[in-house]
Order: C-alpha cells, then structure tokens, then sequence
C-alpha cells in the first residue's frame, strides 16, 4: 500500500512538470508552425508511440466491437481538447488561458458526482473552489489586459470537452484496454486534426527550425504519450475528481518555468495563488469524518 502510494505520488510529480512546462515549450513552438498542424504532428507522433507499446502487450483492441467508446475518447480527449487548446494560444496570455483550461479540475468534479456516482462532499467542493482561485491568483496579470472573447470562449469549451474526456474515460475503462484506448485516440485524433489543419492552414508556413522539432518530440514523447499514460492510469486507479484537482498545480509550475528561464518577476499573487492551490488539493484529497455530504446520484448521461 505504502509502495503504491509513493508511486503514485512520483507520477504525479512527472504529470504536472510535463504539463507545466508543455506550454512555454508549446509557445515557442507555434511561432514556428501553424496551430492545427502542430496539434496534429505531435499527437500524431504521440499516437505512434503509444501505438508500439501496445503492440508489445499483445492484446487485442478488439476495434469494432468498442468502436463507439475510440471514436467518443478520441472526439473529446484529442480533436477537441488539443485542438482548440493550440489555437486558443493564439488568443490569449498563456496565464489567462491556462485559468480556462483548469477550470476542467472543477467540472469533473461535478460530472463524477452526476455521472460516476462520486460522492460530493462540502470539503471536496470548497477544495475545487480554492484550487481554482489559486490558479486564478497566478494568472491575475493576465486577467487585467485586454483580452479575446473568442479565446475566452476556445478555452471554457477546451476545458469542458477535457472533462467529459476524463469522466467518459473514467466509465468506459473496464471495457477496453487503456494503451489501446490512448493509441487509438491519439491516432484518430492527430489523423483529423492534421486534416483539418491541411485544409485551412499551409505546410509552406512550417519552418523546420531546431525549436520546432525539438518542441514536436517533446510533445510527441512526453507531453502525449507519457503524460497521457500517466493520467490515464491515475483516473483510473483514483477518484475522478481528487487527480482531476492535482492538476491545480500545472499553471504553477508554468509560471514557475517562467520565473526561471523567462526571468519574469514573482509576484504577491503568485505565492497567494500557491498558497490556495496547496490548501484546495489538501482539501479535495483527504476525508473527514461527520462531514455534511452531496448524496451521490445514480449513473445518468454517458450512455454504455
């Protein structure tokens, strides 16, 4: 048990310093490349990669039968999620953004609750809250310029389209197997999007600059394949909602990379913001006895 729980604490640190760091990397990246095809290289990439490893297990996905159950995950974890995740950064201040993006820690809280039956507890919810302010917090010079409506609403969907990702994989990984699951959705995906992004953008406007290749293989083999390994194993052996919450900590660890190799100042806000993303993932992680709690609800919505 006590294995487990160091493992699962050293995945987690892995997950949200690859995330955190993605997207200074990511920014850079773009300036070499348009939106969609970028998206599309390295999910594409990602894909292949994950793809190999499921070759090695030997198990079979079993495609037409769970056909539905690829092509919904790879709709809302891949198109959709990285798909407008990469345009949205070229709407808005990363911090800004990064604010959307996670407000996914709180819908998934409430979609667990709706949809997995997860308990919902008055401290679980207040954590979500406090996590989010934090995010909040960090990200308040962004808040104050001007801003994009059409950013603002790219990064609200990313952040709802992640969620129901997460929560519809969450119910459906009993029936397939997971490095299947994320071979196939990130191939599907990167697929799409790589169409998509030949239809509206141009290959001519792609420089094959050190930035830009050194930013597809970081997306491709771990901003993709072992991020994505890595949160797939962790909602599924964990609650939704309490790992959905660790992920408080990647816009900090974005401000962080910052911080340190973009020299940019450390702000009051910053320690603030810190301050309430430690006390909303200690909030929404542990349990407290004769606490008042949100009755769980019966399995609805994400049909079987």
């Amino acid at each position: 048990m006590r294995q487990s729980r160091v493992m699962s604490a050293l995945l987690i640190i892995v997950l949200v310093v690859l995330w955190g760091i993605s997207f200074a990397i990511y920014k850079v990246a773009l300036n070499y490349a348009p939106p969609l095809i970028f998206a599309g290289i390295r999910t594409l990439l990602g894909g292949i990669v994950v793809l190999m490893i499921a070759l090695l297990s030997r198990k079979q996905p079993n495609f037409i039968k769970h056909f539905w159950v690829y092509a919904i995950s790879a709709v809302f974890n891949v198109i959709l999620f990285f798909g407008l995740q990469t345009v949205g950064l070229n709407y808005l201040p990363a911090g800004l953004f990064s604010v959307l993006i996670y407000l996914e820690p709180v819908l998934v809280g409430v979609f667990a609750w709706l949809w997995l039956g997860e308990q919902m507890t008055w401290r679980k919810v207040v954590g979500l809250i406090f996590g989010f302010m934090g995010v909040a917090a960090i990200s308040a010079r962004s808040l104050t310029s001007h801003v994009s409506g059409v950013g603002i609403l790219i990064g609200i969907l990313t952040a709802v389209f992640w969620a129901i990702g997460t929560v519809y994989t969450k119910r459906a990984q009993e029936r397939v197997d997971m490095m299947w699951l994320l071979a196939i959705q990130f191939l599907i995906g990167g697929i799409l999007i790589t169409i998509a992004g030949s239809a509206t953008e141009s290959w001519g406007a792609v420089t094959w600059s050190a930035p830009f290749i050194l930013g597809t293989l970081f997306g491709g083999f771990f901003g993709i394949a072992l991020s994505w390994m890595i949160w797939f194993y962790l909602v599924k052996s964990g609650d939704a909602s309490r790992v959905a919450a660790i992920t408080f900590l990647v816009p900090l660890i974005a401000v962080v990379t910052s911080v340190l190799f973009l020299h940019e100042a450390v702000s009051v806000w910053l320690v603030f913001g810190l301050i309430l993303i430690i006390l909303g993932i200690y909030l929404t992680n542990t349990q407290k006895k004769r606490i008042s709690e949100i009755p769980p609800v019966a399995h609805t919505g994400v049909s079987r």
